[in-house]
């Protein structure tokens, strides 16, 4: 059991350093790709490497034979939905893992980036009617 763990640790380690680019790193790398180009420099069109996630697209690069590990959790609802991963892999001659809980991979996954996806409402502008109300409660919590 020690084995499997530290297998899967070394797997979510990997998973981690290898978390897609957010939005600003992204324009970044492609303002930097443009400033090269309008250079007259040549330019390396390679994409950094990140995990992929997506069943369909998942799917399609096993398909393709480019995934190189898929990790699969045990408690997705259908299990429908996955039951036939572990035999594709095994024909497309792929490794896959199974994990114990989606909430384990998603912590090692992207889950930090939830306040960046989240919708901001209003931009803190609040109606007169609001602003009155919580001044008022905020002069009753004050005393």
């Amino acid at each position: 059991m020690c084995q499997l763990d530290s297998m899967f640790n070394k797997a979510f380690l990997i998973s981690s350093t290898m978390r897609p680019e957010d939005k600003a790193a992204k324009k970044e790398r492609l303002l930097k790709r443009a400033q090269a180009e309008s250079d007259g420099k040549t330019v390396e069109a390679k994409k950094p490497i990140v995990v992929k996630y997506g069943l369909n697209h998942i799917t399609y690069l096993i398909e393709q034979n480019k995934a190189q590990l898929v990790i699969i959790t045990h408690d997705v609802d259908p299990i429908e939905l996955v039951v036939w991963l572990p035999p594709l892999c095994i024909k497309m001659e792929i490794p896959y893992c199974m994990v114990k809980g989606k909430s384990r991979l998603g912590a090692a996954n992207f889950n930090d980036k939830y306040d960046e996806y989240r919708k901001k409402w209003g931009g803190g502008i609040m109606g007169s009617k609001s602003e009155a109300k919580t001044n008022k409660l905020n002069k009753i919590n004050l005393t």
